[in-house]
């Protein structure tokens, strides 16, 4: 099955207002930039956004934020945008924080039909306990916070231990970077880009996929696949200049 849709805007043409959308990337790396922007020109509202960070103000995520178009935020950092720290604190956004490897997993379960787990992580926190503020109102109060989650102790490692219960993160689309794809949807991420693109696709009902490389069906190597294509429901093949386009997040120069 050919997989390659026409542009990023036919590909993001049925993503609906209140829809849950995983997002790949980490900062400003692997982040699916151009499916991005084609949303923030279709004008899709009332976003749940799930993904690692919530991008840096003007790129990633931070051009939803900037259309007003994310209700609700589920990252485990967010430290480097500042119009998501306003809104935050504003009353203007929801923000459900997920410790990182929980939130990895939480997309990785759902895509392997896994409803929730127990993990060590956040157990005797307020991550299990509950209260942790997911939205002000526009005077700094807490308006809602997160409710206890269910614990139980488990002799898992020859030692009882409290652990969490997480339920996964099914949702309704899922946009991906990849460096290599083909047109079954079957990708290769380079290097760290890789880093939360595979849960979130593996997360999606559609899964869209951007690809700086477009190669036939068989090229590429079979132990070479980073996800399979079963994960992948459309391909949009990216420009030179798209590819080209790749910020530094904090440039450091040495001094000789």
């Amino acid at each position: 099955m050919d997989k390659v849709v026409a542009s990023a805007a036919d590909a993001v043409a049925d993503i609906f207002d209140g829809a849950r959308l995983a997002v790949g990337g980490f900062g400003v790396v692997g982040v699916p930039e151009f499916l991005i922007r084609a949303l923030r020109d279709q004008g899709a509202k009332d976003l749940t956004a799930v993904s690692n960070n919530a991008g840096v103000d003007g790129r990633g995520l931070g051009l939803l934020l900037q259309t007003h178009q994310i209700k609700r935020m589920v990252a485990s950092y967010v430290g480097e945008n500042k119009e998501f720290a306003r809104q935050y604190l504003s009353g203007e956004l929801e923000v459900e924080l997920t410790p990182q490897g929980t939130l990895a997993e939480r997309l990785r379960a759902a895509g392997a039909g896994i409803p929730a787990f127990y993990t060590i992580t956040g157990a005797g926190t307020q991550v299990a306990q509950g209260g942790i503020p997911f939205k002000y109102d526009s005077l700094g109060s807490v308006v809602e916070a997160s409710e206890p989650k269910e614990t139980k102790v488990l002799d898992t490692f020859g030692q009882p231990r409290e652990y969490v219960l997480e339920e996964s993160l099914p949702c309704d689309f899922a946009f991906v970077r990849a460096a290599k794809g083909d047109r079954h949807g079957n990708l290769v991420f380079h290097s760290s880009a890789r880093n939360f693109n595979p849960p979130a696709a593996q997360a999606g009902a559609v899964t869209i996929a951007e690809v700086e490389q477009l190669v036939e069906p068989g090229e590429i190597d079979p132990d070479e696949v980073h996800l399979p294509g079963v994960y992948v429901t459309r391909v949009v093949v990216l420009t030179a200049d798209q590819v080209a386009d790749k910020p530094i997040e904090k440039m450091t120069l040495r001094e000789d």
